[in-house]
């Protein structure tokens, strides 16, 4: 359907003749879209991080919690042990186990006292290291036997972070009354609870904490990645037999690392297609919107119809003359939506950011400005064929005697 230079020239003549009516329609279609573009650039940004940590580092591992309502390793009540670690190592298909050790600890600059995790972990088997895919970015990471060391989180190197002043290597820092020596930085993760993670071995955790009922809040063991649900069913197995517990009352928890994120993809497909399906509401009232404003012009313009069809206009030609009215405000308010929506990511990103929440961050594609530019147009359009054919329909006579 083509329409003639003479009729796109009238139809713009007409949007700037109606020039109030024409802004709030396009007010009302640009914040649906603005919305849309918001939503959908974060939630796709939120993808990209979580297939981040699909590599060939994480398929061959299974992770094994238990299944206490606090922070794993925190809560007694369901613990998971050496013996569990050696249980797991002894199962079909199992290549190596190891567990990590969570726990809070109190951490002090001069006067000024924070409660951050300290986790720890075998340096024989960085498996837990391999989880998170994070690397050193300054001085090495701590050695099996070593007594006193400490990794930090990201954070520690910036000021006003988690303290006003910030650390360096071979500095020393406070936690849980002991002066520990950093030997290194963890780059950063995007968030600020790992961010200000402290690192330790596995075997200098009971130093740190020597009143404390440590057990492991998780164990991670590296597997036969061709047959890894087998070997979770087997693992599963074996520890409730070890500990004594009927099928379905298990008191910890298998999963593959995929498993697990796709359990995170799950829960991130619900939200943001419920957060999509608001702004589309939000669209659909703009469209309607501007159903009432193409039938308002008609209205307005209706002896003026009668003119055009009176010199010749067939009713084709006056059907799309309103058409394209409607489509071209569709067009304008996508492409200031889209803009609009770009600018307040990249605001929301640097404030994310700033905050520590780096991961949260938007995606951007040329398919994602070109779609909502020709969602707003089609929208625009749509909502205009009514008025549209209703305009192409009017009776020449009755038209001129409008009054």
């Amino acid at each position: 359907m083509v329409i003639s230079k003479e009729s796109v020239k009238y139809s713009l003549n007409n949007i700037k003749k109606s020039k109030s009516r024409s802004i709030l329609t396009i007010l009302s279609i640009f914040v649906g879209i603005a919305t849309i573009f918001i939503f959908v650039s974060f939630g796709w940004g939120l993808y990209d991080y979580v297939d981040e940590f699909t590599s060939s580092s994480s398929v061959d591992k299974l992770m094994i919690m238990p299944k206490g309502a606090g922070i794993p390793g925190l809560d007694t009540t369901f613990e998971l042990l050496d013996e569990d670690v050696q249980v797991i190592e002894r199962t079909a298909g199992v290549y190596e186990a190891t567990g990590t050790y969570m726990d809070v600890a109190e951490v002090v600059q001069d006067d000024l006292k924070k409660y951050v995790f300290v986790a720890s972990y075998d340096p024989n088997i960085p498996m837990i290291v391999e989880l998170s895919d994070v690397e050193i970015i300054e001085g090495r990471d701590v050695r099996t036997g070593e007594s006193g060391k400490v990794v930090l989180g990201y954070n520690y190197m910036i000021k006003d972070k988690i303290f006003p002043k910030v650390y360096s290597l071979n500095s020393k820092i406070n936690v849980q009354g002991q002066d520990l020596r950093i030997v290194g930085f963890y780059e950063k993760i995007g968030n600020p609870q790992d961010d200000s993670n402290i690192y330790v071995t596995n075997d200098f955790m009971p130093e740190l904490y020597p009143d404390a009922e440590l057990s492991y809040g998780m164990i991670v063991a590296r597997v036969d990645k061709n047959n890894v649900d087998g070997v979770a069913d087997r693992v599963e197995e074996k520890l409730r037999q070890y500990r004594g517990l009927d099928e379905g009352k298990e008191d910890f928890s298998v999963q593959s690392y995929s498993d697990l994120l796709e359990s995170y993809m799950v829960v991130l497909d619900i939200i943001v297609g419920f957060i999509i399906l608001i702004a589309l509401i939000s669209v659909v009232v703009s469209a309607i919107n501007t159903a009432n404003t193409m039938i308002t012009s008609v209205l307005e313009r209706f002896k003026e119809i009668g003119v055009l069809k009176s010199i010749g206009a067939r009713n084709s030609e006056i059907f799309k003359i309103f058409l394209f009215e409607s489509g071209f405000l569709g067009f304008v308010a996508g492409v200031i939506g889209v803009l609009v929506g770009w600018g307040a990511t990249i605001l929301g990103a640097n404030i994310l950011d700033n905050l520590g929440y780096g991961f949260l961050s938007p995606h951007y594609s040329w398919t994602l400005f070109v779609g909502l530019i020709l969602f707003a147009t089609f929208t625009g359009a749509i909502s205009g064929m009514i008025p549209a054919w209703r305009a192409s329909k009017i009776n020449a006579v009755d038209a001129l005697r409008y009054e």
